[in-house]
């Protein structure tokens, strides 16, 4: 793949095939205001007035267009043709997001659409290709209103308070995948650490006839000298590990098989993934048809277990805390989108060089390579669904379906091991007393606990919680000292409010959950803009923020029923300047000293 093509690296490293034809770089481009673009045909090769560099939305730098105006409708055109191992396979089309209503033809055919602005989907394109060169022409109308997911995309043109430049059309990779007459549409990967075994769930494009599938397991040490899957010592980097592999008759589109994964020899050992060890198996799908290759997904798993005893929380069944970073995942030169690879990775590296175990991604469904990154490196996620802001039906319908595609996405992660659904009571601001918002909140507890059993759930982060795993508070009081007087008596404590709203709702207590301060801190240095801001007063110097983040840090970590906290935040995001990093990612303040705080 061309290094002059942004975002070049495979996107999905969770679900990777190797036939594939990256589309990011150079698009035509067209604001459609008056909306006029469907009824004059557009999507038939219109010329197109401007450039952009998809994956980058127009808003920011790196697309070409940096326009900040408020455009609601926008169309992408681009040609490509088919590499020539494309020759008599199914041809998918995918994009990993776009924001926010999507329509596309292929060579002036409807292919599809999709609703929806933070997870990826496909469409199988095959009917509408030509042999040599082929058209792709997108509409994206992207709303400026407040029923669907935008998290911290403001509604209006200045960003204002906690709230961001929006990122309006695709924003994330586009690729093609060529497969067979039929296809593996996704897997589920559920990890079971006390029967050391696997749950793999395939699910095809469409009845399989009579196929076959092999499934084959090799272990992936973490970066060092690490014991080997069927207990046989190598050095880092390699490749002589066996791979145990698994043979199935398939008759049904969903397959489901349980893989004993116990080292050869039966040593009682398996090789579980945390943040200290962060180790992977690497699974392959096969399937075949009278010998011929149908098609072929590559993926890994982690083996871990997160769970609640009492009022703890337990990994692979060890009480564990958790030392969160709050992580909003924007840059300066490209909003939402991160600019490359390399700042992934650099994003999670600096989060566990500064001593911190976690990230709450806040209100953003990550790009997957974020994902995957925290996986191969060590670091927990709390995975947050991005809000809506007014409540109603159309909101309830938006949320729901993002939230199930959310999880649906993104289940196979070991790093993911909280769901967050709603934050603060940002979209049902009613939640204390409105009964169907609580319910809609439930709503979204119980159906991410239908489709996920393996995570906890932080139902309404903050306070006003309904139906919860977690008791998560936010609390950005300043000094050590008042915070212990007000958090010396728990079950006072637990039964009142936090920034002025009660901790439960209405009809709702405190049963038990463990207790995280999930937001805290916040600390800005002083800053001679009014416009830029943080949590209470600002800090003139080094010295000074160190004095405050170890009151604050430790009077949390001293008060003996709070399991884990979430620092605000990982980097400076527009008018926010309370980042332990800038916005273009410079250290504030000694690594050192963060690390030994935390430690």
């Amino acid at each position: 793949m061309s290094v002059n093509i942004p975002r070049s690296e495979y996107p999905r490293p969770d679900f990777e095939r190797s036939q594939w034809l990256n589309l990011n770089g150079e698009w035509e481009f067209e604001f459609d205001d008056q909306n006029v673009g469907e009824k004059e045909s557009w999507y038939t090769g219109r010329e197109f007035s401007r450039e952009i560099l998809v994956p980058f939305c127009f808003q920011s730098e790196m697309s070409g267009i940096h326009d900040m105006g408020l455009h609601e409708i926008m169309w992408y055109k681009r040609d490509f043709t088919l590499p020539e191992d494309f020759d008599g396979k199914r041809v998918l089309l995918n994009f990993g997001a776009v924001d926010y209503d999507t329509k596309v033809w292929v060579n002036g055919i409807y292919v599809g659409a999709h609703k929806g602005g933070n997870v990826s989907f496909k469409m199988d394109i095959t009917h509408a290709l030509q042999k040599n060169e082929n058209l792709i022409v997108i509409r994206v109308e992207d709303r400026y209103d407040t029923v669907q997911p935008r998290g911290k995309q403001y509604w209006k043109e200045t960003p204002d308070r906690c709230w961001y430049t929006s990122t309006s059309g695709i924003w994330q990779t586009v690729w093609l995948e060529a497969v067979g007459s039929l296809y593996i549409d996704r897997i589920r990967l559920t990890p079971d650490i006390d029967r050391k075994t696997v749950l793999v769930e395939v699910f095809l494009d469409k009845d399989p006839g009579t196929m076959e599938m092999e499934i084959a397991v090799s272990f992936q040490a973490a970066q060092r000298l690490k014991q080997g899957f069927f207990g046989k010592y190598l050095p880092e980097g390699e490749s002589g590990y066996r791979t145990r592999k698994f043979k199935l008759d398939i008759h049904e589109r969903i397959i489901r098989a349980t893989l004993d994964i116990k080292d050869i020899d039966d040593i009682d050992e398996i090789h579980l993934w945390s943040p200290e060890e962060p180790n992977l198996y690497n699974i392959e799908f096969c399937i075949r048809k009278d010998g011929t290759i149908v098609d072929q997904v590559k993926s890994y798993f982690g083996m871990r277990k997160i769970s609640v005893q009492g009022d703890r929380v337990f990994l692979n069944n060890k009480p564990y805390y958790q030392k969160l970073i709050l992580d909003q995942g924007y840059w300066p030169e490209s909003l939402l989108t991160p600019p490359s690879d390399e700042a992934i990775r650099f994003d999670v590296e600096m989060t566990k060089k500064m001593g911190f175990n976690g990230a709450r991604k806040h209100q953003k469904i990550e790009d997957p390579r974020y994902y995957y990154w925290a996986d191969k490196l060590g670091l927990l996620v709390w995975g947050e669904m991005p809000s809506a802001y007014n409540f109603n039906a159309e909101e309830v319908e938006n949320v729901t379906k993002e939230w199930m595609e959310f999880i649906a996405r993104d289940y196979n992660h070991p790093c993911i091991v909280t769901w967050v659904p709603l934050n603060e009571s940002w979209g049902v601001r009613s939640i204390y007393t409105n009964k169907d918002q609580q319910d809609f909140g439930r709503s979204l507890y119980y159906l991410a606990k239908s489709l996920d059993t393996t995570r906890l759930i932080s139902t309404n982060d903050g306070w006003e919680i309904v139906d919860a795993d977690i008791c998560g508070i936010h609390d950005y009081t300043a000094w050590g000292e008042k915070f212990n007087k007000v958090y010396a008596e728990k079950d006072k404590l637990l039964g009142g409010e936090k920034e002025g709203r009660p901790l439960f709702a209405e009809g709702n207590k405190y049963e038990g959950q463990p207790v995280l301060l999930t937001e805290y801190g916040g600390i800005a240095f002083v800053c001679e803009d009014g416009g830029k801001w943080g949590y209470g007063d600002g800090v003139k110097d080094e010295e000074s923020f160190f004095e405050r983040y170890a009151s604050i840090t430790n009077a949390i970590r001293s008060t003996p029923y709070i399991r884990g906290y979430c620092y605000t935040q990982l980097t400076d995001v527009m008018q926010e300047v309370n980042g332990l990093l800038t916005a273009d990612r410079k250290l504030k303040v000694r690594l050192e000293k963060i690390r030994e705080i935390n430690a």
